[in-house]
């Protein structure tokens, strides 16, 4: 039997644009006059911005990394599935995964050497250039060459961004008057790299086999809820590390949201690797109240938790989730079973996170309980679900396009902005002129919202001409 064509998840690509286009918007916007707390990390509240790990709540900004992880786990079954299609050996394809969690570590470690505000509190012109400069280096190391370019053409291409980015790396200074360091890196890409490596090689391992899939979270549950007892084999496990600038199992907690998302990404290849490559449309109808739905669980949840309203939110969650299932309970279209399926599992996670919530004093972010992990799965489904709908169902893909642009090619939008659009503003007096207007809440959520906003079509026209970085 031959398999029907592939088609690309735009709604996963999308979801994966709007994580991190949020993430960016989150670190752009200035601290100078707040604005209100629901627009900040919960635990590092205006007007003083000092972190507080005992205040329980989250935020939209809460949400931003996990949906890049959720992201990142449902690609596993895309990305790994066609390398087994394609004949590729197993060892192969393990080195591939290792190759991946090397490189970005390397990513994290060079972007934070080569961000201008790690060079110095104050840029000057020469720390700008120098982010400028990194950011044309990193073109040279991942950026994916068409196949047409001879193999010597590649190779020296990307020798000489690591031999650049080499001699660069030797040179630089720091304020405290270090140089390089192992030690000094963006620990949103180490994160990412541990969980892509083990999240990686655990769905390798467990695509036939669900169920061992969910035993290995009930593992890491284990060990999650014991590491803290002293005298323990547990908690020297959760400590031992021979590159601890690389990796600690404390990162292996992501994978509470990286495998759920590579259960939902199975459901995903599933449903787009179908025969029936262009489902009936569902009602119209049913679908828009769908997407009310799903956007309505992700307001109410981080709204409820954020005014420590748990009880209402716990009900009025059950419910819009009872109205969701009742709502597809008759659709027998392709999508609509899809979304079934999709749906059973996004509430169980949000249930089960909002069953923990009392646990651990609260859901956090900072330190994570396992409240926050199990949430953010169920509202990256529901955030999946509602993109979905508008791409596949009402095939309204030109409204979100930005968010998929952006999501394919997500390295250059997570990097772009420290190295490209800020240094452009400070260069030609862009932020100064910012800088003299009145201080006020609303010109910091301006200059974050142009700074994404320009990060975002930066990335778009990389993407239109495909020119995508890969690690």
């Amino acid at each position: 039997m031959i398999n029907a064509p592939q088609r690309r998840a735009d709604a996963l690509d999308a979801l994966r644009g709007l994580a991190i286009l949020l993430m960016i918007l989150s670190g752009a916007i200035h601290y100078i006059v707040p604005l209100p707390a629901w627009m900040y990390h919960a635990q590092v509240p205006p007007p003083a911005f000092i972190f507080n790990p005992n205040l329980p709540g989250i935020t939209w900004v809460d949400l931003v990394f996990p949906l890049f992880l959720f992201s990142m786990g449902a690609a596993f079954p895309f990305a790994l599935q066609k390398k087994i299609d394609s004949g590729a050996p197993q060892w192969k394809i393990l080195l591939q995964i290792l190759q991946r969690g090397v490189l970005l570590v390397w990513f994290a470690i060079f972007i934070q050497h080569i961000k201008p505000y790690s060079l110095h509190p104050e840029p000057t012109w020469l720390d700008w250039m120098t982010g400028m400069l990194g950011f044309v280096l990193l073109f040279q190391m991942l950026l994916r060459l068409p196949a047409s370019v001879p193999v010597w053409i590649r190779a020296a291409v990307k020798a000489a961004g690591y031999g650049g980015s080499a001699l660069l790396l030797a040179v630089l200074t720091y304020p405290n008057g270090s140089g390089f360091s192992v030690g000094r890196s963006d620990i949103i890409i180490i994160v990412l790299a541990n969980t892509a490596v083990f999240g990686s090689l655990i769905w390798l391992w467990t695509r036939n086999a669900l169920l061992v899939r969910l035993g290995i979270l009930g593992v890491l549950l284990a060990l999650r809820l014991t590491q803290s007892v002293d005298g323990s084999w547990n908690q020297w496990l959760w400590a031992q590390s021979a590159f601890p600038w690389a990796y600690k199992l404390y990162y292996l907690q992501y994978l509470f949201i990286v495998i759920p998302g590579s259960i939902a990404g199975d459901l995903m290849r599933s449903y787009l690797h179908s025969a029936e490559t262009e489902p009936a449309r569902p009602h119209s109808g049913s679908m828009s109240i769908l997407l009310v739905l799903m956007l309505m669980i992700v307001v109410i949840t981080v709204t409820g938790l954020f005014m420590r309203m748990t009880t209402v939110t716990v009900i009025v969650d059950s419910v819009y989730a009872v109205c969701a299932l009742f709502l597809l309970s008759n659709d027998r279209t392709t999508i609509g079973r899809h979304y079934q399926d999709l749906l059973r599992w996004g509430i169980y996670w949000l249930l089960l996170g909002l069953c923990f919530e009392a646990f651990e004093g609260g859901i956090k972010k900072d330190h994570p309980t396992l409240s926050y992990y199990f949430v953010m799965d169920g509202l990256a489904i529901m955030a999946y679900v509602a993109l979905s709908i508008v791409i596949d169902v009402f095939r309204r893909g030109r409204v979100v396009a930005l968010l998929v642009q952006n999501g394919q090619n997500p390295m250059i939008a997570y990097i772009a902005g420290a190295t490209v659009v800020m240094p452009v503003m400070a260069l030609t007096g862009i932020d100064a002129a910012i800088g003299a207007l009145p201080q006020a809440a609303w010109v910091g959520l301006a200059k974050g919202t142009f700074i994404t906003a320009m990060v975002a079509i930066l990335t778009s026209f990389f993407t239109k001409k495909k020119l995508f970085w890969r690690t």
